[in-house]
């Protein structure tokens, strides 16, 4: 009696357990990129706002009239990785009303061992809430329009979220 529910079952969600086993193939399968995964230990904000503002400073500097130049974000929201899952829902009774029903999620990691790395599905980079760039062309017309476009078309933010001022 039992057999028939698991075959039934079985007939209606096969092509969904099917593809459900060809995606997590495919997670699996090595990139081929040569490069390392990026590792869920470390968030984007932490590693990433002091390389982009130093980034930054160095691609501002570039400018015709920039000269010396500093860079502030203000960071609205940290950004996030999401990793891959490996969920499993065990219940028991009929499908259709379930007596009882538990869930067990496990994060899928790369690699052999204990130091197996994370896959990381999603990246969320920061937003930002608003940007200063000092330099020493500040004072200028020509090099305030320049720097407050290349830090809108950087970082997202609107031309009213950048200010840019003169450096001493």
């Amino acid at each position: 009696m039992k057999f028939e529910g698991v075959r039934k079952l079985w007939d209606k969600y096969k092509f969904a357990a099917l593809v459900a086993l060809i995606g997590a193939g495919l997670l699996l399968w090595p990139s081929g990129s040569g490069g390392t995964p990026e590792t869920a230990g470390e968030p984007p904000a932490e590693t990433g706002s002091r390389d982009i503002q130093a980034e930054m400073e160095d691609i501002l500097g570039a400018i015709s009239g920039v000269g010396q130049v500093k860079v502030m974000l203000t960071v609205d929201s940290d950004g996030e990785r999401q990793l891959a899952q490996d969920t499993e829902l065990t219940y028991s009774g009929d499908t259709r009303a379930p007596e009882d029903y538990s869930r067990r999620s496990e994060t899928v990691l790369v690699g052999g061992g204990s130091g197996g790395e994370a896959v990381v599905t999603r990246t969320l980079y920061p937003t930002y809430r608003g940007a200063l760039v000092v330099c020493q062309g500040g004072d200028r017309a020509d090099v305030k329009l320049a720097v407050t476009e290349a830090v809108a078309a950087l970082t997202g933010l609107s031309a009213d979220r950048i200010t840019v001022a003169k450096w001493q």
